[in-house]
């Protein structure tokens, strides 16, 4: 009997693609050849060799004419593992309700497969067993009881997907955790570092955020920028770990304004030690230590006077928002940002705003 300890037998499970992987290479076979010796397609080839397809009674007839090899061996094999897998299931107690939190978590499995964050598999079973050891619970439907950390949360809470939003925060602590910084947290450096955090901007993103890792570092902040998903609302949140400041950002609304005024309503919390333990989130409301957060970030970005007197004096169009810009040493969607929201007219100019696409 399997002990019944989270995923670690998995291991002695092999797939039917395991096997076919090894003849393979002892006949010098390709798996582009094969799929033309079998018929099928050579995207069919690759899912079954990485173990995200089984082996069927039709594919494996063909093998046997391909390589040589009774249909019954390959058919055996892919009944033994799928017995195996089912032994799994039922040792740890896998629900119909856990099956269906995978649903949710689509777009997370995907990215944390491709990521090499957890195993590919095509088995729904071994994916339940993958993301409980990643997501550190026993149970994936447990987490909706988890005494998550107080977000505040920018947006409509009916748009937040509790599943998603763990899973992503501990996609961040697995991109930062094992990034160091020798140095303890220094307010003064980091006031002194504000117009070259600015100036980042204007450098190409990949650049750009190698840059802001390098000053955050030195000022004693971890610094990152996550991918974002669809069921969690963050633009931007700060944490303290293990005696380490943590400032993740993501790209969620991609344009230029949105994440600078992030970046610099987030560092107006560390400067004022607006957190704890628990994340803060950036949002509008009338809480006052968020007022002030964003009443930081807009002067940084825009000397208010200066602002207020070229809306006043100025046609606006492009040509003088490209010049009111440099002034401020912004880029333009910056000024086309603030614009827009003064007036509640987030059309405006929005096609020259510049915006970030995740890699």
């Amino acid at each position: 009997m399997m002990e019944k300890i989270n995923g670690l037998y998995l291991d002695l499970i092999v797939h039917p693609g395991e096997t076919l992987k090894e003849v393979l290479q002892d006949k010098n076979m390709t798996g582009e050849e094969l799929a033309l010796r079998t018929g099928f397609s050579p995207k069919h080839i690759s899912k079954v060799l990485n173990g995200k397809q089984s082996i069927s009674s039709k594919f494996a007839n063909r093998l046997e004419y391909a390589l040589g090899i009774k249909a019954t061996f390959w058919i055996n094999l892919q009944g033994l593992y799928d017995e195996e897998m089912l032994e799994i299931e039922k040792a740890n107690q896998i629900t119909k309700e856990e099956f269906n939190v995978l649903n949710d978590l689509k777009e997370i499995i995907k990215y944390c497969e491709k990521t090499k964050i957890i195993k590919k598999s095509s088995k729904q079973v071994e994916t339940v067993l993958n993301m409980r050891k990643f997501l550190n619970v026993n149970n994936l439907t447990v987490i909706p009881k988890l005494p998550l950390m107080n977000i505040a949360f920018r947006g409509s809470k009916n748009k937040i997907n509790i599943y998603v939003l763990y899973s992503f925060l501990k996609i961040c602590d697995y991109f930062t955790d094992n990034i160091e910084t020798s140095e303890k947290l220094n307010k003064k450096l980091l006031k002194e570092n504000l117009n070259e955090i600015k100036q980042t901007m204007f450098l190409e993103p990949n650049e750009m955020i190698k840059k802001l890792k390098t000053i955050f570092n030195k000022c004693g902040i971890i610094f990152e920028v996550v991918k974002h998903f669809s069921g969690a609302p963050v633009q931007g949140f700060i944490k303290e770990k293990n005696g380490k400041i943590i400032l993740c950002m993501t790209i969620r609304q991609s344009f230029s304004d949105i994440f600078w005024f992030t970046l610099f309503h987030e560092i107006s919390h560390i400067l004022n030690n607006d957190f704890d333990q628990q994340f803060i989130d950036y949002y509008f409301n009338n809480d006052s230590k968020e007022l002030k957060a964003n009443e930081f970030a807009e002067k940084i970005l825009i000397n208010e006077k200066e602002y207020l007197k070229f809306k006043e004096n100025n046609e606006l169009n492009y040509n003088n928002i490209k010049k009111f810009a440099k002034k401020q040493n912004v880029l333009p969607g910056i000024i086309i940002g603030r614009i827009q929201k003064d007036t509640n007219d987030f059309k405006f100019m929005s096609q020259y705003k510049e915006q970030y696409k995740w890699i």
